[in-house]
This record gives C-alpha cells, sequence and structure tokens, in this order.
C-alpha cells in the first residue's frame, strides 16, 4: 500500500476487455503511470460496468480481467504505489449505489448524454435495462466511496463526473444537516450585525435561485472576515450557503486527459473494433509485419510517384513516434519521391519495438507467476475496502441507518 499524498486521491477505472493495444497505453495507461507518481491512486477493473452492456456473454470477464491487470502491471502501473482491484471485491460500491439510488431523479440519469448514444450506437444489444440507466450512478458510487477528488477522464466522460457533484451535493444537502440545523445557522447569521447579514442573505439568494458561484466566493470572503464568528458558525453557515449541511461525501473534479493520438494501423483510431491494433504483447514479427503493409498514400503506386503525408496512416504515427528531424525528413522525402515508403515505415518500426520491449519483458515475468498478480489484486482490494467501508458507515450513519 503507498504512503498517501497529500495533493488528493485519484480514482480510475477500466472495463476488461482483455489484451490491451497501443491505443489503451498511450490514452490511458502512461498517464496512470504518472499521476501514481503525484496522487493517491486506485486503479480498478470495472467489471460490473462491462455486464451493463455485456451481460449476456459475461463468461469473458474471467479471462478477459487477468489478460488486463498483466497489461497494467507491464506498462509500469506500480502497486506499491497504486492500489489495484476488482470492482465487484468490494461490495461496498454496490451498496453505496443502492443507497444513492435513493436520492437520484431518474431524469438525471436519462440526460447524460452517453444514455442515447450507447442505445444508439449499441442497438444489437438490448440496452433497456435498469443496470444500464443506473451505470453512471454506480460510476459515481465508484469514485464517491473513496473520496477521490480527482477522476481522470476524457472529453466524453465530463458529464459523468459532473452527475456525481450533482449526487454528493444532494446527498450531503439531505443528510449533512445536524438537528436544528436551520435554527442554528439562522442564530450565526444574526450575529454577524445587520448589514453583514443583510448581505450574507442577498448571496445566499443569488447563489440558490441563479446558480450564481461568484456569490459564493463573496460569502467565502464575508465569512472569513468575521471576527465574533466561532469556526463551528463559520462552518455552519459555508454549508447552508452550499445548500447543505456536513461534507459526507466529498465533490469530485474531472482531471481533463488529452485524447489518445494514437491512430490505428488504418488511419483511423485503434480500437478492436476496427481490426486495426497493436496489442501490448504482440509478437515482435507480427509488429513489424502489420507496419510493413501498413496502406500509405494512395497515390504512391510507384516508387517514383511524389506522395502527400497529410493524407497518409503512416504519417500520423510519425507525429506520435518522432522527432522533427525525422518528420522533415519524411515529408522532404515522401514529396519529392527521395525515400520509398518502407524507407519511411522503418523509424517508425524501430520505435514502436523500442516502446513495447520492456513492457514485453515485464509482461513475461507476471505471465510465469499467475500467483503474483492474484496476490498484488486481493491486496490491493483489502486496502480500497478498509477505505470503502469507512465512507459507507458515515453514510449510513448520516441516513440513520446505523441501528
Amino acid at each position: 500500500m503507498g504512503g498517501i499524498h497529500t495533493q488528493g486521491r485519484v480514482l480510475s477505472g477500466m472495463r476488461p476487455t482483455g489484451h490491451l493495444h497501443l491505443g489503451h497505453y498511450h490514452g490511458v495507461l502512461k498517464n496512470w503511470v504518472s499521476l501514481q507518481q503525484e496522487y493517491d491512486c486506485f486503479f480498478f477493473v470495472a467489471d460490473w460496468h462491462a455486464l451493463t452492456t455485456h451481460y449476456e456473454d459475461s463468461g469473458i470477464i474471467a479471462e478477459s480481467l487477468w489478460d488486463m491487470v498483466i497489461d497494467w502491471l507491464a506498462a509500469g502501473v506500480n502497486p506499491s504505489s497504486a492500489r489495484l482491484f476488482i470492482q465487484s471485491q468490494v461490495p461496498e460500491h454496490a451498496e453505496l449505489h443502492l443507497l444513492l439510488s435513493m436520492v437520484t431523479p431518474i431524469g438525471w440519469l436519462e440526460r447524460v448524454p452517453s444514455y442515447k448514444d450507447q442505445q444508439e450506437k449499441l442497438r444489437e444489444r438490448d440496452l433497456a435495462t435498469y443496470g444500464f440507466l443506473g451505470y453512471p450512478l454506480l460510476q459515481g458510487a465508484d469514485i464517491l466511496i473513496y473520496g477521490a477528488d480527482k477522476v481522470p477522464v476524457g472529453e466524453d466522460q465530463v458529464a459523468h463526473v459532473e452527475l456525481t457533484r450533482e449526487i454528493a451535493r444532494r446527498f450531503n444537502h439531505i443528510y449533512g444537516r445536524e438537528t436544528g440545523y436551520e435554527e442554528a445557522a439562522e442564530a450565526a447569521i444574526k450575529k454577524m450585525g445587520k448589514k453583514n447579514a443583510r448581505l450574507y442573505r442577498q448571496l445566499l439568494k443569488r447563489y440558490q435561485e441563479q446558480g450564481d458561484h461568484e456569490a459564493i466566493e463573496v460569502a467565502r470572503a464575508l465569512l472569513a472576515e468575521q471576527q465574533n464568528l466561532a469556526i463551528s458558525d463559520q462552518e455552519r453557515l459555508l454549508g447552508f450557503l452550499e445548500g447543505g449541511g456536513r461534507m459526507i461525501l466529498t465533490e469530485p473534479e474531472a482531471l481533463l486527459t488529452p485524447a489518445s493520438k494514437m491512430p490505428g494501423l488504418d488511419g483511423q483510431k485503434m480500437s478492436k473494433s476496427y481490426h486495426n491494433t497493436i496489442s501490448l504483447r504482440e509478437r515482435p514479427d507480427d509488429v513489424q509485419e502489420k507496419l510493413r503493409t501498413m496502406p500509405t498514400d494512395p497515390a504512391r503506386v510507384r516508387r517514383t510517384d511524389p506522395g502527400n503525408p497529410d493524407i497518409c496512416p503512416v504519417w500520423q504515427l510519425h507525429q506520435v513516434y518522432s522527432g522533427e528531424d525525422v518528420q522533415a525528413w519524411v515529408r522532404e522525402g515522401c514529396t519529392t519521391a527521395g525515400i520509398g515508403c518502407l524507407d519511411c515505415k522503418q523509424p517508425v518500426i524501430d520505435s514502436v519495438l523500442g516502446e513495447l520491449q520492456p513492457i514485453q519483458e515485464r509482461a513475461r515475468e507476471f505471465e510465469q507467476d499467475p500467483g503474483r498478480v492474484r496476490a498484488i489484486i486481493n491486496e490491493g482490494g483489502e486496502a480500497a475496502r478498509a477505505v470503502a467501508r469507512a465512507t459507507l458507515e458515515e453514510v449510513r450513519a448520516a441516513m440513520g441507518l446505523n441501528y
């Protein structure tokens, strides 16, 4: 278990899809490897999430799961810096999901952009299920159970983090109130003196009725200046201002990750569904073969025909792997027919093989020691469960369920 970092806590998960490819490495794993240096990180296998869309072929999850975890470890995700675990082995996620579902309006879930999108995209699967509608809420529970304040996501997932913030705010608003909270807050406002009390009420109204966030900042500054307010009164009024009482659940922030620039072998996004991937454990001979036979600019029929790098998938790979000098050599050589397509591909082949070599060496070590991989996941799961249990105890207490 890694030391707790003061900069905050990060939670991120991945659905078990089996062997990972260079798109996953450049889009997610490299980012995880750098986040684990800076933050207290929880990385999990989202097996319950996989069931929301693939409930009919759940048998593939088990095999995919271990392949994926080995690829995480091979890519440099470090179990002594981050907790690695399987979602379904921390049942507290499910209990928090259930409790949050009691206070989450259905309209909020139906408005999540991916709800309609995915139903359109995955028409061949019946996604009119309760689990599919609720999966952004399960995602919210995944985040809130660890008090994660940072969630690395791409543009398309920002709405999910926003929903999680709303749910945390609503939960804190309903359950974060002590008995007699309103009266205590009113008494504290009176202690501020007439002028300040009137200003505070105006700011409160502006925020609650118009969602004016600037009003909150002004009110915070106003409260900080009040000499005759006890700290407990200041905190009470801050909570009152934000529409809640105590902060039981932490509102997370989206940590926007740059989209993976890793193109597939045909110039489209690298994705298993396009059959254009290079997997992290692909044999070096196969990597060479795949890159050598990649399509290039269709105008270059003969070696002597000049080409246009901007419409060639190989050029996109140079933008990921090559420095400015190699890129200049490619552009010059391609547009003047000074170099052939195989010459152009060679630096990319060398770079990809160089990147994959250490990953594949580590993967072999883990493949030969499955017991170690399971031990890492079990330890991570126990550490995660300890944190999740503590959150759930607070949640139960706030809801009056600690009989």
